[in-house]
């Protein structure tokens, strides 16, 4: 009786919680336009602390280079903070920082992104360098030579001397062979050291380009005046034809299958990394997958925490993810065995729970908590000028609907139990999985 009152008790609180989480979701007002150059500009006034975030998307990733001179995106997120026409090397982050402000960027398959953080009063000294880096950044010897050793020390940071480094590269390989997601954005240090800065410079005029990027500005602003210098600064450069973009089709039929043990002198637990190919970021099951993998793996309560870990001890840890593309996914399951137990125990196991929900699906309680924390997690997202401008940007450019931004998370309150055992046939009942088993080695 005392399990039967406390569930119930959870149930109500949960619906409770998203009821009185749902009033506090308000609209964020934006306006958008296109410069004739094919700039897509988002505007989002908040002026509730002085503060502004600049963000630029570049729709270029790793899979826009090519197989033979991979790392090329990843390396100019690098090599945008080095010169400008107009701003000397080693002082772009001086004129940030001297101003108070914050700067960084990053790179994924299907993007590449810059963000500027700055005190409202200094909204035209992020633009002003921007759009310097848009379209006057410098690739020359000294630069390039600099860049390439610093994105060759991040590799072996990153990925070549430490533990279990290279599975994420090898499970891209697998699951998407022969397609533009086989390797990952770090690329091949072999690659960037034999380029030329002609390849470089081609890369450049190829994909930094006004029409292949969308400007938002969220924050403390006056709209006249960021229109004008938007205007000013971006304006001038002129509409570049539309750049080269890889062929995607076909890449979802083919079937994957493999294992494959490795010995790693730098291990010191096994360790399983499983993956599925799973489906990109716009498929209309997105929403039933993101609450899957909520329910299977996020937290203590959590189906693969509670039987794997806490109750049958197999394993130490265990997580499912998706990656979600713009055109396919991974969705990886990834454990490390408890003494005494074998990566064959743990991967039977999560064989089990896998197929518990497919057959069984999943409790009223679990999704509704799930929902919970998708809606927690969409609030907060919402805070802070640069997660919005963030968000904007990516509504924009991955489902063409900025507005998305507003609605979206109607769609997560509509997954229903039967579309979460839907998706969880469609995602694990095929064969396109890839098993590795890490083992411990003296080398």
């Amino acid at each position: 009786m005392l399990n039967v009152l406390k569930a119930g008790l959870v149930t109500v609180f949960l619906l409770t919680s998203v009821k009185a989480m749902n009033a506090q979701v308000k609209p964020l007002d934006f306006k958008e336009y296109d410069l004739p150059n094919g700039l897509h500009v988002i505007l989002h006034e908040d002026h509730s602390a002085p503060v502004v975030a600049t963000v630029v998307h570049y729709k270029v990733g790793s899979r826009d280079e090519d197989p033979k001179r991979t790392g090329f995106a990843h390396f100019f997120e690098h090599l945008m903070f080095e010169s400008t026409e107009m701003i000397e090397r080693h002082t772009m982050d001086k004129l940030i920082s001297g101003a108070g402000g914050q700067l960084n960027a990053y790179t994924s398959n299907d993007e590449t992104v810059y963000h500027f953080v700055v005190p409202s009063t200094e909204v035209r000294l992020a633009l002003w360098i921007e759009s310097q880096r848009m379209r006057k950044l410098q690739v020359n010897a000294i630069g390039v030579e600099t860049q390439r050793g610093v994105v060759k020390e991040e590799r072996k940071n990153r990925y070549d001397n430490v533990p279990y480094g290279g599975w994420y590269e090898k499970m891209q390989n697998h699951l998407f062979r022969n397609s533009p997601y086989a390797w990952s954005p770090i690329g091949s240090s072999q690659h960037i050291d034999s380029a030329s800065i002609g390849e470089f410079v081609e890369f450049y005029n190829e994909y930094y380009q006004p029409s292949n990027a969308i400007l938002v500005v969220s924050g403390d602003f006056d709209e006249q005046l960021v229109k004008e210098t938007v205007s000013a600064y971006f304006g001038p450069y002129p509409k570049a034809p539309e750049p080269r973009r890889p062929q995607f089709s076909g890449m979802s039929d083919s079937i994957v299958s493999a294992r494959e043990t490795v010995e790693d002198v730098k291990a010191r637990l096994p360790r399983l990394f499983m993956g599925y190919k799973s489906i990109s970021v716009n498929d209309a099951d997105a929403y039933a997958i993101e609450l899957l993998s909520t329910i299977m793996s996020q937290g203590e309560s959590s189906r693969l925490y509670k039987t794997i870990v806490d109750s049958q001890q197999i394993a130490i840890n265990v997580s499912l993810s998706n990656q979600l593309r713009e055109y396919s996914g991974m969705t990886l399951i990834v454990g490390a065995a408890s003494a005494g137990n074998s990566l064959d125990a743990v991967e039977q196991a999560i064989d089990v729970q896998l197929k518990d929900v497919m057959v069984g699906g999943v409790t009223d309680a679990e999704l509704q908590k799930a929902k919970n924390i998708a809606e927690a997690q969409f609030v907060g997202s919402r805070t802070g000028m640069y997660n919005k401008a963030l968000q904007l940007a990516s509504y924009y450019r991955y489902y063409h609907d900025t507005g998305l931004i507003n609605k979206e998370l109607d769609r997560y309150m509509k997954v229903t139990r039967e579309d979460i055992q839907r998706v969880a046939k469609r995602l694990f009942e095929n064969k396109n999985r890839v098993v590795f088993y890490y083992l411990p080695s003296k080398g």
